[in-house]
C-alpha cells in the first residue's frame, strides 16, 4: 500500500471521528444509549431459555408480551432522544415510568439491569440541555474582564502610581495614592529657611 493511501485513510478516520464527536455533543447521546441498553434485557429475559445440562429453564411468564412492549418502547425512546431531542424531557420521563413499571411486569426489570439503565437514561435525558454558541460580544467582554483583573493602576481606573510622596488623595476602591513627585514650585532650601534654619549644617 502506498504512503498516499495510508494518509488518506488516516484523514478519513480523523474526519469521521470529529464528525461523530460533533453529532454526539449536539444531543443527549448517553441518555439514549443507556435507555436503549435498558430496553434490551427487559425484552429479552422473558423469552430466554437457560440450559443447565439436560435441564432447560424457561423464564417466560404470562406477562411476556408486556415485557416485550416495554423493551421496544425503551429502545424507541432512546432513538427519539438521539434523532428528535426536542422532546427529550418527555422521552426521559416516559423512560423512567417504563423502568418503574418493568419491576412487577418484566422479571424485576430484567433482573434489575434494565430497570437501572432505564432510570439512568431517563434522568440524563431530562437533565440534558443544549449548549449555547459563544457570540463575538461575549468574547470581547470576557477579554475586557480578563484585562481589568490585572494588578496595576489601570485596574482601578487611574493612571497615577500607587505609592509616592506628597499630599494624600482619595481614589476609588479605597486606594490612597500620592503624587509622583513634589510640585515644581516647592524649594527644599526655602522650607529649611522658613523652619528657622534648623536643617542647616
Amino acid at each position: 500500500m502506498s504512503p498516499e493511501s495510508t494518509g488518506q485513510n488516516e484523514h478519513y478516520l480523523t474526519t469521521s471521528r470529529r464528525g461523530f464527536r460533533s453529532w454526539r455533543g449536539s444531543r443527549p447521546f448517553w441518555a439514549g444509549l443507556f435507555t436503549m441498553a435498558g430496553g434490551i434485557p427487559i425484552a429479552y429475559f422473558p423469552y430466554a431459555n437457560m440450559h443447565l445440562g439436560n435441564v432447560t429453564l424457561a423464564m417466560s411468564t404470562t406477562a411476556g408480551a408486556g415485557s416485550l412492549i416495554i423493551g421496544v418502547l425503551l429502545v424507541t425512546l432512546g432513538l427519539t432522544m438521539w434523532f428528535h431531542h426536542i422532546v427529550r424531557v418527555f422521552a426521559g420521563v416516559a423512560a423512567i415510568l417504563l423502568g418503574l413499571i418493568s419491576i412487577p411486569v418484566a422479571n424485576f426489570g430484567g433482573f434489575v439491569m434494565g430497570f437501572v439503565l432505564a432510570l439512568l437514561g431517563g434522568a440524563l435525558s431530562v437533565s440534558w440541555a443544549p449548549g449555547q454558541p459563544q457570540t463575538d460580544t461575549e468574547t470581547t467582554e470576557g477579554l475586557a474582564r480578563s484585562e481589568n483583573t490585572q494588578m496595576g493602576p489601570a485596574a482601578f481606573g487611574t493612571d497615577k502610581p500607587a505609592f509616592a510622596y506628597g499630599p494624600l488623595s482619595e481614589e476609588p476602591h479605597g486606594i490612597t495614592t500620592f503624587p509622583a513627585q513634589l510640585p515644581a514650585d516647592v524649594d527644599p532650601a526655602a522650607d529649611a529657611d522658613a523652619d528657622g534654619g534648623r536643617h542647616r549644617a
